[in-house]
């Protein structure tokens, strides 16, 4: 990363993130499509209303390997062995202390927020026996993050997506499995998640163990560094309450939406899985840019950096409005997919003329956020959307329900605030010395 053709260290990064993040993104929507074709448009709006919730209870912990990915990232940059190896066996760490905290707390706690979310009586049993599921094996889900967050900041990018395209295979066949041969319903479909994610869980780590690679994981040496473990937490628990607070913010959409029903919770959801195929190029050139930016600071190379930002956030900007614009001429086929339910298809439909336009915002605020990261200032991207992407956009829709209540104006929240989120990283990418060039040139002096 730090030295040849940017565009091409960025693509060449990127594009295994992409192809990776495509196969997680089939994964959630095959489970979608499978349950709302064979099981029931209530079995749909079920798994549709809970993914913000499961993101509200994840979210800090994945933003805390954010950080740790710039630890790594940066200390392999600077060309520090010793401090990539006790940065790693800290990783691994963190995310077995992670995985038990969230596996109780969460399979516990997630039914009460749903009881909260005001999730209707005939989406609600099926919503606790998925999310139940699927916080009593989190751990599969945590360790692979781990593990690949670990690789990818070292630049390896290729191996993560040959274990996740195992297990995005696996988890088709066993959704086909559990929900039309033995008519398990949503519990089938969480069931084919974990067992998949465990899989791609004992490839990863089985790589990290046996490679001779700087990152190579000895059982013996996990524990915890404190100077690491300190410098992993300063830096990813702005991203970790920064997911929070936004997801938290989403849940209060949610709770939102439930109150038009089913039809547009599954309606909403449907889209909303057609909109993660937007948000996967925003996701692999956000933390392409991250750990470009993190190694490429670590070795001063200032130039390299202001380069590379340019080149990824236009790109990552360019694709993700190629595809805000086949959703928003293609809105009602693709929801038909999911569910021939015309209320379902109308709401789908409705998100779409709401929002596809407006995800070159999306993906500049994330590209930005992901920039910043790398930089050190994960306390910016943090305090930019909880102000913008929780606060404001939780007063915005209130205020506006109770002039208009209309769904419209639920779903008119997201490209207001990330118009809004955009503007603000711009003036503070031309107005602070982000990379903190200026104080390395002092200090040399």
């Amino acid at each position: 990363m730090t030295s040849g053709s940017i565009k091409r260290n960025l693509i060449s990064f990127a594009i295994p993130i992409f192809f990776g993040n495509l196969l997680q993104q089939l994964y959630q929507t095959i489970d979608s499509l499978v349950v709302g074709n064979f099981v029931s448009k209530e079995a749909l709006a079920a798994i549709s209303s809970i993914s913000s919730l499961t993101m509200l209870l994840t979210g800090l912990f994945q933003g805390i390997f954010i950080g740790a990915g710039v630890v790594i990232s940066r200390s392999f940059g600077e060309g520090k062995k010793d401090a990539v190896e006790k940065a790693v066996h800290t990783t691994v760490a963190i995310a077995l202390i992670s995985s038990l905290f969230l596996t109780i707390f969460g399979y516990h706690l997630a039914p009460v927020i749903l009881s909260w979310m005001k999730t209707p009586p005939d989406v609600f049993v099926d919503a606790e026996t998925y999310i139940r599921i699927i916080f009593a094996g989190i751990s599969t889900l945590i360790l692979y993050n781990t593990a690949s967050g670990i690789l990818q900041a070292v630049g390896d990018s290729k191996n993560p997506l040959k274990f996740l395209a195992v297990s995005a295979f696996l988890n088709v066949v066993l959704d086909l499995l559990f929900v039309l041969k033995f008519n398990l319903g949503v519990a089938g479909v969480a069931y084919a998640t974990i067992i998949a994610q465990a899989v791609s869980v004992f490839l990863s780590f089985r790589l990290l163990l046996t490679t001779k690679d700087l990152v190579r994981v000895d059982i013996r040496k996990i524990k915890i560094h404190r100077h690491f473990a300190a410098e992993t937490l300063r830096l990813g628990i702005p991203s970790g309450v920064q997911n929070s607070v936004t997801s938290f913010a989403n849940v209060i959409l949610q709770y939102s939406i439930n109150q038009f029903g089913a039809s547009a919770i599954a309606g909403n959801g449907a889209f909303m899985r057609i909109q993660g195929f937007a948000f996967i190029p925003i996701t692999a050139f956000a933390l392409a840019l991250t750990t470009f930016t993190s190694q490429n600071l670590g070795a001063a190379e200032y130039d390299r950096v202001r380069q590379g930002a340019r080149f990824g956030i236009i790109f990552a900007m360019l694709m993700a409005e190629a595809i805000g614009l086949v959703m928003y001429f293609g809105a009602a086929s693709l929801v038909s997919f999911f569910s021939r339910d015309p209320e379902v298809i109308f709401y789908g439909v409705q998100k779409a003329r709401t929002s596809s336009l407006f995800l070159f915002a999306l993906a500049l605020s994330h590209a930005m956020a992901g920039l910043y990261r790398g930089a050190g200032k994960s306390v910016v991207p943090m305090l930019v959307m909880l102000t913008v992407w929780c606060v404001f956009r939780i007063i915005f829709i209130q205020v506006g329900l109770a002039l208009y209540y209309d769904i419209r104006v639920v779903f008119s929240a997201y490209p207001v605030t990330w118009s809004i989120s955009s503007i603000i990283f711009i003036i503070y990418y031309f107005t602070v010395d982000w990379m903190g060039q200026k104080s390395h040139e002092r200090t040399a002096a």
